[in-house]
């Protein structure tokens, strides 16, 4: 120690103890708090703590089914394009991965329920302090000749699918009337043999975007609806081993996308998504956009001879 140092006042030993003591007790408070399981909150980093950069720069969107496929794909393309992102989904794990690699923040919610649909948009806006735009993505199928599909699959495709989306628009819309936004919901313009329970509930949801549209368009909310074509996702795959299904992409694509040849990848649909809820896009409002690759790239599907029909 130098002279110099040596003449700086010294705090009292007591009070140095008792701010240890403090500082001790706030540690072990701090450690006794856990993040509920269901909540995953963006890491912090120096790189996360930077100015975004980017077409969403500032913005905050909000996505629902968001843990795997085109869900997932939107959350990285947002995240990458600046926002910041929340989205939910149903498996815990894989919304835990998604989270820890892109930055944003994930809840577990089923857009089945709306006590946990609501909480999952509000949380959202209340962490973010805002919402720009929603991408009401979540969806599931059940396939199977109409009169040997079960009542309790048909209503489990209609309530996530059509009441997912009404559910979700009905919660989002509050958080948007005040500055405006966008929302996009995924539709579908699929119509295969065993698809009536995906079909109806997908032409269900073209008719709310269609109205909502209509409804909320002069308040500034701009909804739509995108329409990928078949797309590979755990969807679409019908559990087949790695080689066959390759083989099962190389022989539909030229049956059911004469102008590609190929089915899409998510990233492909995300970013039209992402696209679509640009300003280049402001007046767009009640449609649908088709994304398959051609002509019948998102309609009645072929499938290849000894391939079994999927959602």
């Amino acid at each position: 120690m130098t002279e110099e140092q040596d003449k700086q006042p010294r705090p009292a030993r007591r009070a140095v103890l008792g701010l240890a003591a403090a500082t001790a007790g706030a540690a072990a408070l701090a450690g006794a708090v856990v993040v509920p399981p269901f909540l995953h909150d963006p890491p912090t980093s120096p790189a996360a703590a930077a100015p975004p950069t980017g077409r969403f720069a500032g913005k905050v969107v909000l996505i629902t089914g968001g843990t795997s496929g085109i869900g997932e794909a939107a959350v990285r393309a947002f995240a990458a394009e600046g926002a910041r992102v929340g989205f939910c989904g149903r498996r815990e794990a894989e919304g835990a991965r998604v989270a820890a690699e892109t930055g944003a923040r994930y809840v577990r919610a089923d857009v089945r329920d709306p006590v946990q649909l609501q909480g999952f948009v509000d949380d959202t806006v209340k962490a973010f302090g805002r919402l720009d735009v929603a991408f009401n993505n979540a969806g599931i199928t059940k396939t199977g000749p109409l009169h040997e599909l079960s009542v309790a699959d048909w209503d489990d495709v209609q309530n996530t699918n059509a009441r997912g989306v009404f559910l979700a628009i009905k919660y989002e819309v509050p958080h948007l009337l005040a500055d405006g936004g966008v929302i996009i919901c995924t539709t579908s313009e699929s119509r295969r043999p065993g698809g009536a329970a995906y079909t109806a509930s997908k032409q269900a949801m073209k008719g709310i975007v269609e109205t909502a549209a209509m409804d909320y368009g002069p308040r500034g909310i701009r909804i739509n609806a995108i329409a990928p074509g078949t797309t590979d996702t755990a969807l679409v795959r019908p559990g087949l081993p790695g080689p066959i299904w390759a083989g099962f992409k190389k022989a539909w694509g030229p049956l059911n996308v004469p102008a590609l040849q190929r089915m899409a990848t998510p990233e492909e649909i995300a970013r039209a998504v992402v696209a679509l809820a640009t300003d280049e896009f402001g007046y767009m409002a009640g449609s649908t956009v088709l994304v398959g690759g051609g002509p019948f790239g998102g309609g009645p599907m072929r499938m290849p001879a000894g391939f079994p029909s999927s959602g």
